[in-house]
């Protein structure tokens, strides 16, 4: 894992970091507000929903047996020399095959099946992280997208709200959040190799250039620009700022690429935690929440991901089972 946090202390930056976060507090209350029932009129309520209505509770082998065949089928092969050099990487990293399989047993303990789950996830906008989604819908059936650019929760507590009262009456939801990096064939963290692109590509973009506007800060030589935050971008912007405590920490890093997920996932996780917590009151049976780094890789490869939290939270928002040394032993 990461390095812990070391914030800057000049008074400069922690006024920058205090209105960054003003304004990003700012943009998730405007968008709750909108959404308030005085906005439209009232709402009448709708009848019990669920996933699968008239669906029995399905056994957790069915499931199994189809991530295996999902699995077969997706062309992405296990390749041995790789996922060595991925594990060697990232240690405590899980191809998506082992993430998924544990995780389905995992939770089938808690209740949860494809007939009473929703999955519910924070993964950047990059059509790369929709590889993991994919792979939890195989599992789990349907998905609510709370996830922006890097894979910051920017639909805030309008968008967990909006999702907990989708989830199945007396049913479960799953969240799956965190930021991905790339690797490619020959280790090179933070490339990637892409369907149909000659380049190796950068993975992910807009952390790498968040990265890079960090930099420009702790080392000196960032443009000055009097534009504090534009609508057409504002997810970069905020991903740059939400970043920023951690300048030093990756000026530090023996390898800036590897740190750099790791300081995007404790910036998330303070987020998705205060989201969850907001909304405590609306989770039903229970809440499975799984975080961590999403490692992506060639076509022809399995992704990986490096797991950092698992927990079990009840219907009061209480974390009541860290699952986390099951997914991982």
């Amino acid at each position: 894992i990461g390095s812990p946090p070391i914030a800057f202390t000049s008074n400069d930056t922690s006024n920058k970091m205090f209105s960054s976060k003003v304004l990003f507090s700012l943009s998730f209350l405007a968008s709750a507000s909108a959404f308030q029932p005085g906005a439209f009129g009232s709402i009448t309520s709708r009848q019990t929903t669920a996933l699968n209505a008239d669906a029995a509770t399905e056994s957790p082998n069915i499931a199994l047996d189809r991530i295996k065949n999902q699995f077969a089928e997706s062309g992405q092969r296990f390749d041995a020399s790789f996922d060595n050099m991925v594990k060697g990487a990232f240690p405590g990293a899980l191809s998506n095959e082992e993430l998924e399989t544990r995780v389905v047993k995992i939770l089938s303990g808690k209740g949860y099946d494809s007939t009473n789950t929703l999955l519910c996830t924070s993964l950047c906008c990059d059509e790369l992280a929709r590889t993991l989604e994919d792979d939890f819908v195989g599992a789990f059936g349907n998905n609510f997208n709370l996830g922006g650019l890097a894979g910051f929760p920017f639909a805030g507590n309008t968008g967990f709200g909006a999702m907990s009262a989708h989830v199945p009456d007396d049913g479960y939801c799953l969240l799956v959040y965190g930021p991905h990096v790339g690797i490619a064939k020959d280790g090179t963290i933070g490339k990637v190799e892409r369907q149909g692109i000659d380049l190796i590509d950068n993975c992910c973009g807009s952390a790498i250039a968040a990265s890079n506007y960090v930099k420009g800060i702790t080392d000196g030589g960032a443009t000055l620009s009097t534009n504090i935050q534009e609508f057409t971008d504002f997810q970069q912007g905020a991903v740059q700022e939400l970043i920023l405590p951690h300048g030093k920490r990756l000026s530090d890093a023996a390898n800036r690429m590897h740190e750099l997920p790791y300081a995007l996932y404790d910036s998330q996780d303070l987020l998705v935690r205060d989201i969850v917590g907001t909304g405590a009151g609306s989770i039903k049976a229970g809440l499975a929440m799984l975080g961590g780094i999403q490692i992506n890789t060639g076509p022809d490869t399995l992704d990986y991901f490096h797991p950092l939290r698992f927990d079990y939270l009840n219907n009061d928002g209480e974390v009541v089972d860290d699952m986390l040394p099951l997914l991982t032993q």
